[in-house]
């Protein structure tokens, strides 16, 4: 089905000044029309301007964790661009942290219901998506987030078509008709490079497959940790896979047969996802694969939907836990770092599921030397997941469950999965 197209100057001229503005994450985000966006915003002596003469002011713009491009941030753009962030990467943590930006505390699966609720506004969405089926459906490819929500609550949306995005199923499909604007520009998406796993991150990695049971419903997170669980897995039966995302590390063990979803519950036989983040085989593995689910962050995250299933493993990480258990993994200090993202979704998806194994694995020490258990969490510090929650904890030195431990019992065993070098100072604070 054709569609007609506007150039990427003429559809950003439909946001209007007190605007707010959604886009998708990571390989999701449309570089080609935020850029344009954020060209508008340009000085350059006053030359682009809006309807009624006035040059653009006060858009705040949402969205999840992206990568690349966002000089939205830039000081220079005080007053026309506002970025409230869902979630902190990198490339806006310096602006968050410095107080040009800001962040929306929440867990990710609350995002739709305040879009739809008004809690957070939705004028204009930007989206990237596959080139038209013939039936008139375009697809998000690797990013659905809360997009759908979105969709149905802004003003506007401004579509750029990519022929290199993946055409996916699920929440990612979106007709044309609720499209106000396309803009075509094709770009390779960007791609994550796996990165090379230390010997602490396979010794994590075998600890924690250790203990996930074959027919095990998969929560996979981003970074080396993940990808050393997977790697342990080649031994594993009938695992199935719910999660906010997947990268390639999957794509091993689904043509081994490893995973399969044939114990799922909920979406038996699919890989189920809100995005996805990896390299070009990633994409061309999901281009139109029918065992590829993309679904958006209200279900994925959803603790009651991942809980149906059976055998749920949550693998999430950690900035710091104290001795008592309670987790941080969104600030260092008072200072935001990233967010809480999903994590407390699935820990309390897994720990109502039939044989759910919520675990909480990192590194015991930091690259710099510093130990990630400590005594009590730095002042200001956000718990994202409290200890009443928390069950498994991983470390290179091994794997403890404090599930019906006392205080005292759990600091044991914290202290017992410490490195090394803090272990008797840790005790002295129980002693």
């Amino acid at each position: 089905m054709s569609v007609t197209y506007i150039s990427a100057d003429e559809a950003v001229m439909l946001v209007k000044s007190g605007d707010h503005i959604h886009w998708p994450c990571v390989s999701g985000a449309p570089e080609y029309l935020i850029e344009a966006l954020v060209q508008r915003a340009d000085s350059e002596n006053g030359e682009r301007r809006t309807e009624n003469g006035e040059p653009l002011r006060d858009v705040t713009i949402s969205h999840f964790y992206t990568e690349g491009y966002a000089d939205y941030t830039l000081p220079k753009y005080k007053g026309v661009f506002q970025l409230d962030s869902f979630f902190v990467g990198g490339n806006v943590r310096e602006a968050t942290q410095s107080g040009r930006a800001d962040y929306i505390p929440c867990s990710l699966s609350e995002t739709p219901r305040m879009i739809k609720t008004g809690a957070v506004g939705c004028d204009v969405v930007f989206l990237m998506v596959s080139e038209p089926d013939q039936d008139g459906y375009v697809s998000l490819g690797t990013s659905v987030d809360y997009m759908p929500e979105a969709i149905e609550k802004a003003r506007c949306v401004i579509a750029q078509v990519n022929r290199y995005v993946p055409f996916t199923f699920g929440d990612s499909r979106i007709h044309v008709s609720k499209i106000t604007a396309f803009v075509r520009h094709d770009k390779p998406l960007n791609e994550a490079a796996p990165s090379s796993l230390t010997d602490t991150d396979i010794a994590i990695g075998r600890h924690c497959a250790a203990l996930i049971p074959d027919g095990a419903t998969l929560q996979i997170g981003i970074g080396n940790i993940p990808t050393a669980v997977l790697s342990q897995l080649g031994g594993h039966k009938d695992l199935g896979v719910h999660s906010e995302m997947f990268s390639d590390s999957v794509i091993p063990l689904v043509e081994k047969g490893v995973i399969n979803g044939r114990c799922k519950r909920t979406d038996p036989g699919k890989l189920t996802a809100m995005f996805l983040k990896g390299s070009q085989r990633l994409y061309d593995f999901v281009d139109r694969n029918p065992d590829v689910l993309m679904k958006d962050v209200g279900y994925t995250n959803n603790p009651a939907v991942i809980a149906s299933n059976p055998k749920v493993v949550a693998l999430n990480s950690a900035i710091q836990i104290d001795l008592t258990g309670q987790v941080c993994s969104d600030s260092m200090g008072t200072r935001i770092f990233s967010g809480s993202g999903g994590q407390l979704d699935f820990i309390l998806g897994a720990t109502y599921s039939d044989g759910g194994v919520p675990i909480i694995a990192m590194p015991s020490i930091t690259g710099k030397g510093v130990s990630k258990i400590v005594p009590t969490l730095t002042p200001g510090a956000g718990v994202v997941t409290p200890r009443t929650l928390v069950q498994w904890v991983v470390t290179e030195q091994g794997a403890v469950n404090l599930y019906g431990l006392s205080l005292r019992k759990r600091a044991e065993a914290l202290i017992s999965i410490a490195h090394p070098s803090v272990r008797d100072e840790l005790q002295s604070k129980i002693n």
